[in-house]
């Protein structure tokens, strides 16, 4: 039994359960592709509520697009799990404006999951009007640019925040800026960087629901004490113009996996 079935087991009913899927991955837990074939679908979420001893799925959404398989034919899939009862909503990671567009055709979406952070907001141009416009939540992950709003130095070894542009030498030198710009706005509102990124967040809307990660239990309730951070929309407007995604230095990932992207593009 999995760590993941164990703690639904002990919680029965009180967990909504979004899952990812399609990657393949090889024995040595490295990316070898994605498939997202109608059969292969299928095939993940039989595993998937096998792994987590449950009966149901509540939004079952690909991690990426599978450029050699029509979206229409994977969230065609999933809606026939959703007739079928293994599923109760469709999901997307990732996408484009354009690609939302084409799966709620084929089936209605009821969330995307992307990066979203106040030096991540290019969703805000293309992707959340047609959101807006489709009733499409949101789940905001890498609220946090994966700590580096919260000044975290990647460890010296085995962590692969080290490979990406934005902790990448000089450019971390630089955006140190940003950090320090964030921690004393933060300072002025009394609360912690980390509590005002998710936040601000929070306060752009309320279709909108942060992906938060903590390792220990002091984080866990740092992160939760963005809870009690009220914004007004004037401390919304300075934050984002004290920490800006034009003076961060590096993307959020490596040149390959931006060009990958269906959500760039």
């Amino acid at each position: 039994m999995s760590c993941s079935s164990r703690a639904l087991k002990d919680r029965p009913g009180r967990a909504l359960l979004s899952v990812k899927f399609g990657a393949l991955r090889g024995p040595d837990g490295m990316w070898l592709d994605i498939d997202l074939r109608p059969v292969a679908v299928k095939n993940a979420v039989a595993y998937s509520l096998t792994r987590l001893g449950v009966d149901h799925i509540d939004i079952y959404r690909p991690g990426r697009i599978d450029p050699f398989v029509p979206i229409e034919a994977t969230i065609g899939a999933i809606g026939e799990l959703i007739t079928a009862g293994y599923v109760r909503a469709a999901g997307l990671s990732e996408v484009g404006a354009d690609t939302v567009r084409r799966a709620h055709a084929a089936h209605p979406i009821a969330d995307l999951q992307i990066e979203y952070s106040l030096i991540s907001r290019s969703p805000e141009d293309r992707i959340f009007p047609a959101l807006a416009e489709l009733g499409v939540g949101v789940t905001a992950y890498g609220v946090l640019s994966r700590g580096l709003l919260s000044g975290s130095i990647p460890a010296a070894a085995g962590d692969s925040r080290g490979r990406l542009p934005r902790f990448a030498g000089a450019n971390r030198r630089h955006n140190q800026a940003v950090i320090d710009a964030l921690a004393s706005a933060a300072a002025d509102l009394g609360c912690t960087p980390t509590q005002l990124a998710i936040a601000w967040v929070l306060a752009k809307g309320t279709h909108i629901v942060p992906v938060i990660g903590a390792r220990t239990r002091t984080q866990l309730a740092e992160t939760l004490g963005a809870l009690d951070v009220t914004l007004t929309p004037e401390d919304v407007a300075r934050l984002e113009r004290l920490v800006s995604p034009a003076a961060v230095a590096g993307t959020r990932y490596d040149e390959h996996q931006m060009k990958a992207l269906d959500s760039e593009r």
